[in-house]
């Protein structure tokens, strides 16, 4: 296990873009990490930006569950722009993950600030900027990640330890059939997520102290660990060179672990 970068206030949200640099966020102090040839550089963009998501376009999106908004930032212009942050009139429910499918949809987690709260709820954005609320009543939703035929989401329950798979319908924009995939113990719960080109998943456990792994069918294959009790998310690089990035809060760290799998977006 290799310290990439130390000293960050909260960090979380790992990300690799269409040039295979990594982006992250610190969450408490309000700002984007990205990270090029070992050279970090941040970026001040207020609130308190919490999972990351890069587009077609190498524009990074971002939760913001401090301004209770998606907004974006743009790497070139290095200017951001708020998205969406109210749904029929009320304010999102504090962001904390998203992805993109094909299609471009984009998908995110709102699970407000308490694990005993059952009012969590996941939303779609579509590309023509509609947004549509696609399942409530969960007790803190976190991170998610999308299969590789995109067929399926996958989303963290950190109030109750639990994943939970979803068919996805990338057309009609529903989601159906939620299934529990593993209960990932922990003192806290699973927290950030993400899938290899074989169909394992991997998912910061926080409170243990380990990245847990498991294969398709749910048998635990592997735990990582994190140097620190308190892993927020991961991300595998998909060229396969640099491994498994992981934030772990505790310490403040982003830390990279060896592996050859490819990592899937």
């Amino acid at each position: 296990m290799n310290v990439i970068l130390d000293q960050i206030n909260f960090p979380e949200g790992p990300c690799f873009d269409k040039n295979g640099d990594i982006w992250l966020v610190e969450k408490e102090a309000g700002n984007l990490i990205y990270i090029k040839n070992g050279i970090s550089k941040r970026f001040k963009v207020d609130g308190a930006p919490n999972g990351i998501a890069i587009d077609a376009n190498n524009l990074v999106w971002f939760c913001d569950s401090k301004q209770n908004s998606i907004r974006t930032f743009d790497p070139i212009s290095q200017t951001t722009s708020t998205i969406v942050g109210y749904f029929e009139n009320q304010a999102l429910k504090m962001p904390n993950d998203l992805a993109f499918d094909r299609k471009g949809n984009l998908l995110f987690t709102c699970p407000g600030d308490s694990l005993e709260d059952n009012t969590g709820y996941i939303c779609c954005l579509t590309p023509d900027k509609q947004l549509l609320k696609i399942f409530k009543g969960m007790f803190y939703p976190n991170g998610l990640a999308l299969n590789e035929e995109q067929t399926q989401l996958f989303v963290a329950e950190t109030g109750t330890k639990k994943i939970w798979r979803f068919d996805w319908n990338a057309d009609s924009n529903l989601l159906n059939n939620k299934t529990l995939f593993t209960e990932t113990g922990g003192t806290v719960g699973p927290d950030g997520i993400a899938f290899d080109e074989e169909g394992n998943l991997y998912a910061a456990v926080y409170g243990s102290g380990k990245v847990k792994v498991w294969d398709k069918t749910g048998t635990i294959k592997e735990e990582v660990d994190t140097l620190g009790y308190n892993p927020t998310n991961c991300a595998l690089d998909p060229s396969g060179k640099k491994g498994l990035f992981i934030t772990e809060a505790e310490k403040g760290t982003l830390l990279q672990h060896p592996t050859k799998k490819r990592g899937i977006i």
